[in-house]
């Protein structure tokens, strides 16, 4: 599954996740793994600025990296399993790769 998905990310010219460094401005494209709805306690925890979120693993084939909207309670077609285009700045919380606010595109379920 992961060389798969490498694979096409490559295809498209894409950013790996695993090149991407702290402070790098990115376009990765890959799928989200697992997608969540957090309080504002548990977002401000997990490095969030409050007024809680949504936050998504999103996986490239190389590495995984967080995806966080913050303030939002849902955000329609961000679920496991969709294929998605992100852009944004890298930032890193407790050795994690993380992006807040990532502009995104949604690719077709048909793919």
């Amino acid at each position: 599954d992961s060389d798969r998905i490498e694979r096409e990310c490559h295809t498209e010219g894409a950013q790996r996740a695993k090149d991407c460094r702290r402070g790098d401005e990115v376009t990765m494209v890959g799928e989200l793994r697992a997608v969540q709805t957090c309080a504002k306690s548990a977002l401000r925890q997990s490095g969030g600025r409050g007024g809680g979120g949504v936050v998504a693993e999103f996986f490239d084939g190389s590495d995984t990296v967080l995806l966080k909207w913050l303030g939002r309670s849902r955000i329609p077609g961000i679920e496991p399993g969709r294929r998605i285009t992100v852009r944004g700045r890298v930032a890193t919380v407790d050795g994690m790769k993380v992006i807040y606010n990532p502009y995104y595109e949604l690719h077709s379920t048909q793919e």
